[in-house]
């Protein structure tokens, strides 16, 4: 590697002289506070990635003193410059002191122009080297070794706001940045970059879906196919939220994310649950020249959830499911497939508590689920032809998603199934998230039109989205059979 070499002009200055064990720890702004000796020149004399200069002291006795100077700090990310948002970074801080004292910021805006902020505090190590694989944070927004802390430890400044990406077709820009000590607002900036989160791997292709009834969008994953596909469907609030599909897609998953109402021309409300509507969808993908059949793959959150559990368990061609925080329950709309119409198990809001601050506490507002896995509002998930991945956080709030996987695998196994796989994470809230993604602790929820809480302690939720993300991927991955052919729809 070659080395650098140039000459920086400084203007005279009275330097306080000192012997050269002691200078060569010292910073030249810390010098030029300083009285005495006069700079003569400063030569760097560095190679990139490497320490440091020169500088040339004239004593009052004339006298010609060098010390080392160290080199700008400098902050880099790995990979350098962008990267998918599910993917982890590696942050590295060179040319500081040895032991310097620093915290690190991170900040985004949503595109609504909200604000998400995350801080923490840290001691570079002996070399002047700070490297967040290595160096556990001292506190600030987290504390510990967390090299991906500064992403999902981030709050937004808006109450009760999530953060959600609208349009997966540019990313979010995360800046980061280095402060000189302890004070988040306070230290001189050492060293800042800009990093770009995407949600869409290169070569992932955006297709808007208005396919009949059908409103939704496929992402397709680079390449010729066919690929495996899944639907993606989210859960209260409508809409059409694609940021998981798109992330599936950068996975090698032909995926659809499927709206359901609330968006264009789709209802309003969601009053009925049309399994046929929902059976449109599966046809679509299954007809497509990309998608790989004869099966697909179902994911959902929430509602989005039951929606799966409930196309599993009365569609054909559906083989592996992945449940997160669903309830297999018909909560509070009818279901309704050609002759079968499931009553909803109902909620009383006088069972809403308030926990802190005036938000509320719906936990326990849904109807008891009398008879358990035999209630007759309960989804009939023993029909569904291929295996159900359940996965829960113990602490959700949105309704007892635990205590509904245990319930689920009774009437399983009381219907002569398997016993499901589920996955219940400890200090888990509602809104699992793909990986990195700040955990929701409160926002709006329409049922009652005020805000809510979600449940989650940030550390754990964060550590329980980054292994649900491997796990689904897994299963996926494992039962989305690759061998078979494209197949037309045999609903």
């Amino acid at each position: 590697m070659g080395v650098e070499r140039s000459r920086i002009l400084w203007p005279e200055s009275r330097i306080k002289a000192q012997p050269r064990s002691q200078t060569s720890d010292l910073s030249v702004p810390k010098l030029l506070t300083d009285f005495g000796a006069s700079l003569v020149w400063v030569l760097e004399t560095h190679q990139v990635g490497s320490t440091a200069g020169q500088a040339l002291l004239r004593t009052p006795r004339g006298a010609l003193v060098s010390f080392q100077l160290p080199m700008a700090a400098t902050l880099s990310l790995e990979p350098a410059g962008r990267s998918c948002w599910d993917e982890p970074l590696s942050i590295t801080v060179r040319g500081l002191a040895p032991e310097q004292p620093v915290t690190l910021r991170a900040a985004l805006r949503d595109e609504k122009g909200a604000l998400f902020r995350a801080h923490a505090r840290y001691h570079a190590d002996s070399h002047g080297m700070l490297d967040l694989a290595r160096a556990p944070a001292l506190g600030g927004s987290f504390a510990g070794l967390e090299p991906m802390g500064l992403l999902w430890a981030m709050e937004p400044e808006r109450p009760f706001w999530r953060l959600i990406k609208r349009d997966v077709q540019t990313p979010f820009v995360v800046e980061l940045e280095v402060l000189d000590g302890h004070e988040p607002d306070g230290g001189q900036r050492l060293a800042r970059a800009v990093h770009e989160r995407h949600f869409m791997a290169p070569g992932v292709r955006r297709v808007p879906v208005r396919e009949g009834r059908v409103r939704a969008t496929l992402f397709l994953p680079p390449g010729q196919g066919p690929f495996p596909g899944i639907i993606d469907v989210y859960g209260v609030g409508g809409g059409l939220l694609e940021y998981r599909a798109s992330l599936l897609a950068g996975h090698g998953f032909a995926t659809l994310a499927l709206a359901f109402y609330g968006f264009e021309d789709l209802p309003k409300e969601f009053n009925v649950i049309e399994v046929d509507y929902f059976e449109e969808a599966v046809c679509y993908m299954l007809q497509h020249p990309k998608v790989k059949g004869p099966d697909i793959g179902l994911l959902g959150l929430s509602l989005g959830a039951d929606v799966c559990l409930i196309m599993a368990s009365f569609l054909k061609n559906v083989s592996a499911t992945v449940s997160i925080n669903g309830s297999a329950f018909s909560g509070n709309r009818y279901i309704h497939y050609k002759q079968t119409m499931i009553p909803p198990l109902g909620h009383d809001l006088r069972r809403t508590k308030v926990a802190f601050s005036g938000i509320l506490d719906i936990v326990d507002i849904r109807n008891d689920a009398v008879g358990g896995c035999e209630n007759p509002s309960m989804i009939p998930i023993e029909k569904a032809k291929g295996p159900i991945l359940f996965v829960a956080g113990q602490d959700d709030h949105c309704w007892r998603s635990e205590l509904y996987t245990q319930i689920a695998s009774e009437r399983l196994q009381a219907h002569g199934k398997e016993r499901p796989q589920i996955i219940s994470y400890p200090g888990t809230g509602h809104y699992i998230e793909p990986p990195y993604f700040p955990m929701c602790p409160a926002s709006l929820h329409k049922i009652v039109n005020k805000a809510v809480v979600w449940g989650g302690e940030v550390r754990a939720h964060s550590k329980a989205q980054i292994d649900a993300w491997k796990q689904i991927l897994s299963f996926f991955g494992k039962h989305l059979d690759s061998t078979h052919n494209r197949a037309s729809c045999r609903l």
